[in-house]
């Protein structure tokens, strides 16, 4: 589980383009840097290859560090403990959590694409509102391995070691407490956001390979902030907030680390870029 919803950003297949800049960045200090970028965790076949700017990241790098362990993410243990923790054992099912008004909205986007709510009636909201992404994502034709898995793949062939911010326990922690207080909220804004995927995905596709986080935050999380401001919080501003003493750490080991995340913890006014600089960190774009 990697959080795929927000951050799955690809593009159509009949645009190209030639970035002249990433989302990759040097952070440095007095005495060391390491470079941090911004990943995509589904792209589309055409996204590759990937703009040279990570490549130079990676060759510099003594260690790559993803948001979670990625070979680990892809074990079949996981998996099966993840669907453990994220469906209901006790007989409960997503009628009686969500409000009738969502329930009813969920019910039809599901007919709409040939599935019976009854395959996800045991399912708790967070799986939900990530399956529904990954589902709308592969229907837009993003069938092809993000940028994390890219690397990981690479750096397991080049011998470089791996690192991670969140343990694969975390995230199964951190996705089964999502939206607890506000099931039905979570429910409607991935409804809302599946609507609107066809038309922002250019836009949101075109910032992340310009390194545009201005444009990533009008984009993506303006909206998303003033509509859920407690998922906002739980999924991006507590997360940076827990990253951070990990990547001040390594701002004084002597090892030079690449450190890939998904593109929004990367854009808006709670980013880690952001706090990063505001503790007086240099950040210069590759």
């Amino acid at each position: 589980m990697k959080l795929i919803k927000i951050t799955a950003l690809a593009a159509l297949a009949s645009l190209t383009f030639t970035a002249h800049a990433a989302s990759v960045w040097k952070v440095s200090n007095d005495k060391h840097s390491l470079y941090i970028g911004g990943t995509i965790h589904l792209l589309a076949p055409e996204d590759y290859p990937l703009p040279t700017e990570y490549d130079t990241a990676f060759a510099q790098a003594d260690k790559v560090v993803f948001e979670t362990d990625m070979v680990a993410v892809n074990s079949v243990e996981f998996q099966q403990q993840m669907f453990a923790s994220l469906m209901y054992s006790d007989g409960t099912t997503v009628d009686k959590v969500l409000t009738a008004q969502t329930y009813a909205a969920l019910k039809q986007h599901l007919a709409e694409r040939n599935i019976p709510i009854e395959a996800m009636a045991s399912l708790k909201p967070s799986l939900i509102a990530v399956t529904l992404s990954v589902i709308e994502m592969q229907a837009l034709g993003f069938t092809s391995e993000g940028v994390d898995q890219f690397y990981s793949n690479k750096a397991t062939v080049a011998g470089k070691p791996q690192a991670w911010l969140e343990t694969p326990e975390q995230q199964i922690a951190f996705l089964a407490d999502l939206g607890k207080e506000d099931e039905s909220g979570m429910i409607d804004y991935s409804l809302r956001d599946i609507k609107k995927m066809p038309t922002m995905i250019n836009d949101l596709r075109t910032s992340w390979r310009d390194g545009d986080m201005q444009t990533m935050a009008k984009v993506a999380i303006d909206s998303f902030k003033a509509d859920y401001p407690q998922i906002y919080e739980d999924l991006l501003v507590a997360r940076n907030q827990n990253w951070l003493p990990q990547i001040e750490t390594m701002l004084g080991d002597q090892a030079v680390e690449f450190i890939m995340v998904g593109a929004l913890h990367l854009a808006g006014p709670d980013s880690v870029l952001t706090q990063l600089a505001a503790k007086g960190y240099k950040i210069e774009k590759l």
